[in-house]
């Protein structure tokens, strides 16, 4: 199998060179490309030139414009890499035969209630980051090539900056902090969701019968949250392991999004149900704090 992966050095994109490696030949570029490649979203012509260069089995696509509030500034640029790059990678999929798989958000649903969202739920973006991705995902669709969408959400990596660590280094700094609690959702590790991916692909990748398991899952950990009880987790974490900080738990004071303005709106349920990939894939996907525990092992020992 030879594997195209897009995006190599985000979050899930550095994951996912280690999961994918033992599927077969992987081919891995950043948005600089190299040799004549393109993993530029923004160039979509060069894009697709790319993937008919490499004629892969799979398109796994980890690359997005992913600032929620610079792109309400540059609603244009996030459109073109989060909205019609898709389209162009789906388009090339289905001229090869080959699957596409590419991440999407919680961030398309407008946040009400209090349920979990299933796949087929209305959409409602409140963002330009939010209605950028769900057209990448309609823009897929439309196509109707073998393609895996996998709507995920608070996405963090022991690599590179996180929630965890800015509260970490803001405790360390402060005596109180202020977080907001009235957002909803599961963090959910950039490792887990290339492990899953790399067990989709497995799933699917030259078998004739898998092609009705094209489709939009919800991939998040088990459990929900809010990002105050996140942050008090990660300090009661810090503090069972003997790091010494200026703010504890307990110096945690809650407050609704209201009291934190940003130009981007944010939805406040970003609960997904995730019965469908697990029905369909015979998965287990394990509680939120598993792996947010593991992640501070990593960055703090």
């Amino acid at each position: 199998m030879r594997i195209l992966l897009l995006g190599r050095n985000g979050q899930v994109g550095w994951e996912l060179q280690r999961a994918l490696a033992p599927l077969g030949e992987l081919v891995a570029l950043d948005r600089h490309g190299g040799q004549g490649l393109c993993g530029d979203l923004a160039d979509l012509d060069a894009l697709a030139a790319t993937v008919r260069t490499i004629a892969p089995d799979a398109i796994v696509n980890a690359a997005a414009y992913t600032a929620v509030e610079k792109a309400e500034s540059e609603p244009e640029l996030a459109l073109r890499i989060n909205g019609e790059a898709p389209g162009v990678l789906a388009r090339e999929a289905a001229r090869l035969g080959a699957w596409l798989v590419h991440y999407s958000t919680d961030y398309v649903f407008d946040g009400s209630g209090e349920q979990p969202w299933w796949e087929d739920a209305p959409t409602g973006p409140l963002s330009v980051y939010g209605r950028t991705k769900l057209a990448g995902e309609q823009a897929i669709a439309a196509v109707g090539a073998q393609a895996l969408v996998l709507r995920t959400s608070w996405v963090y990596a022991a690599r590179g900056g996180n929630f965890a660590r800015t509260m970490l280094r803001l405790a360390g700094e402060r005596e109180q902090l202020r977080v907001i609690a009235d957002q909803i959702g599961a963090p959910t590790g950039a490792e887990l969701i290339a492990d899953v991916t790399a067990h989709l692909l497995r799933r699917v990748c030259g078998v004739k019968e898998a092609s009705g398991l094209s489709g939009t899952y919800h991939l998040a950990a088990t459990g929900e949250t809010s990002w105050c009880d996140y942050a008090r987790f990660v300090l009661e974490q810090a503090a069972q392991r003997g790091v010494v900080l200026k703010a504890g738990a307990a110096q945690i004071e809650a407050i609704p999004t209201s009291a934190y303005p940003t130009p981007a709106s944010r939805p406040l349920n970003s609960r997904l149900a995730t019965d469908k990939l697990r029905t369909t894939f015979g998965l287990h996907l394990p509680h939120w704090q598993d792996g947010v525990a593991r992640m501070l092992t990593e960055i703090l020992e």
